[in-house]
């Protein structure tokens, strides 16, 4: 079951970020359009989305490794997509260094840092929790 995320969740999606190497700058701050996915209460996957002028940033979409393979972090994926759509985003952007293969299947295509507008790439993600060298994704919805 993947639903919006609360006050409460916060440890566990920190706790699953930091087992699985993700930036855990800026969750906090965005928790409002933070989801998760749980297994018997428990948060087993989450998927972040910053909302911005300029477009909207999918980050953290993280699912334990015993659920990986699952298809619950497609699942996630697209309901980040669907909040994006319902916030009126016109793209959504992302940074990775291990997913690049992942994504393409949702429509993200990679694209050069200068094509990120400047509302997004003021972001933590972009201006320090994520190396220059992580490779840059865009999807279009609109």
């Amino acid at each position: 079951m993947i639903e919006s995320a609360t006050d409460r969740d916060l440890p566990e999606i920190r706790a699953l970020l930091e087992r699985l190497q993700l930036p855990l700058a800026g969750v906090d701050e965005h928790l409002t359009t933070m989801l998760v996915a749980r297994e018997g209460g428990r948060v087993v996957g989450t998927a972040g989305l910053e909302l911005y002028a300029g477009g909207a940033l999918l980050r953290s979409v993280a699912v334990e490794p015993y659920k990986q393979g699952k298809q619950l972090g497609h699942q996630l994926t697209d309901a980040a997509l669907h909040l994006a759509t319902a916030h009126g985003v016109n793209a959504v952007f992302l940074l990775t260094t291990t997913a690049e293969r992942f994504f393409p299947r949702f429509g993200f295509e990679q694209i050069d840092r200068e094509q990120v507008p400047p509302s997004v790439r003021a972001s933590v993600e972009f201006q320090s929790a994520c190396p220059a060298s992580a490779i840059v994704m865009r999807k279009q919805l609109q």
